[in-house]
């Protein structure tokens, strides 16, 4: 096996797995894992779990390149060793790669400036990514690291898909464009999913439904994305833990007219309070369900917007594939909220969509079918991996 340090880096924390791949095959093993966070507060905070157990610490974390140090020392100390180990590569999740970068890349000094460019489309994610990937080459010198976008598998989407209907000079010279996100996500579901099933994957139209506080939905024709919810920004489609989802962008000039917000604002109130918090004072889909469940008809309201908008991408992307074979929930909401998912699925028989009560309620966190055995649509629970989708895909290039 090879063994890969994927990173995840935001702009005060991240993430990081250690995971020994079997190049061959889809075994893998899961060494290390941990978190780095509150990194330039006074007091940060540090996990690190291996089979062994979790160790925890807190300190003052400087900056990213001091948030390394904290890993590393903590593979010295509760292991696994990095040296032992031999770490083949380090892979770095990017969400915004445009339209330069469609695959893994090898990070070069000339990939970087590609990535910090980049951060005018992704301004809350290119630069904490980036940091990560310079503290993490000066950490690791000697090892290749490589970048994996998660707007690359949507390279393949069709020109009527990804392109917006604005004046075409001012969309080519702003980059505007339909990108899409969670394609790392996207892609190993699809691929699990055919796998799973024992079917080509070539053979499968597949919708996949990515619920978690950030949403996307991606139509794949036989392993290809022609489809998805987000957009130039993470900020379009589904209604989100705090996004708005889709919105008639005269709402902005009226909020600018009439309340007097600005640019500033308006963007707060679309990324960081609207979505199932601005509906409901919360953003996270446990709560606002248990408060539906209790009688809450605010609650039950939010709910009942959230389905709706799915329900329409459902719909939609039937239409784009030439009807659907298979249907994947994954990722927190959608692995773990069985209610949503029949809510969802309900009335869809019509389209040879039917869901088995029984399945649906069983938990598991395992990949699982949730539909009838009649069921023309195979209606699957598929838990996304990101991370050893990155793992795999900085092996194919490193």
């Amino acid at each position: 096996m090879s063994v890969v340090l994927v990173i995840n880096s935001g702009s005060s924390s991240f993430k990081y797995q250690l995971i020994a791949v079997d190049e061959g095959s889809r075994e893998h093993e899961v060494l290390a894992s941990g978190l780095v966070e509150r990194i330039g507060e006074p007091t940060g905070a540090a996990r690190h779990t291996t089979p062994a157990g979790t160790s925890e610490i807190e300190r003052r974390i400087v900056d990213h390149t001091d948030g390394f140090g904290v890993m590393t020392e903590a593979f010295r100390e509760y292991g696994p060793d990095l040296d032992d180990a031999t770490v083949a590569a380090v892979g770095h999740r990017v969400v915004h790669g445009g339209k330069r970068f469609f695959a893994p890349t090898v990070i070069t000094a000339g990939v970087e400036q590609d990535i910090d460019e980049l951060g005018a489309l992704a301004p809350l994610h290119n630069p904490p990514n980036l940091e990560g990937i310079r503290a993490a080459r000066r950490v690791f010198p000697d090892v290749p690291h490589v970048a994996v976008f998660d707007t690359a598998f949507h390279q393949t989407l069709p020109p009527e898909a990804y392109t917006y209907a604005i004046d075409a000079g001012i969309a080519e010279k702003h980059r505007v464009r339909r990108y899409g996100f969670h394609g790392t996500s996207h892609k190993f579901v699809s691929e699990s999913a055919a796998e799973f099933l024992d079917r080509p994957l070539a053979e499968l139209r597949t919708i996949v439904l990515h619920l978690g506080n950030g949403a996307s939905a991606c139509a794949v024709r036989g392993g290809v994305s022609i489809e998805t919810s987000m957009g130039m920004t993470p900020l379009e489609g589904l209604v989100m833990g705090t996004r708005s989802g889709d919105l008639d962008p005269a709402v902005l000039f009226h909020l600018h007219r009439q309340a007097g917000m600005d640019i500033a604002e308006l963007d707060t109130l679309l990324n960081r309070r609207s979505g199932l918090l601005g509906l409901t004072g919360t953003g996270d889909m446990r709560d606002v369900q248990s408060a539906a469940d209790s009688g809450d008809e605010t609650a039950a309201a939010a709910l009942a917007v959230y389905r709706h908008r799915l329900r329409s991408y459902i719909g939609s992307y039937i239409a784009h594939l030439g009807g659907v074979d298979v249907i994947a929930f994954t990722a927190g909401v959608g692995e773990n909220n069985a209610q949503l998912r029949a809510e969802t699925l309900d009335g869809l028989a019509h389209f040879g969509i039917l869901v088995d009560a029984d399945r649906n309620a069983a938990r598991s966190r395992d990949t699982r079918i949730i539909s009838t055995d009649d069921s023309a649509v195979t209606v699957l629970v598929v838990p996304t991996n990101e991370e050893l989708e990155i793992a795999r895909q900085t092996l194919s290039v490193s």
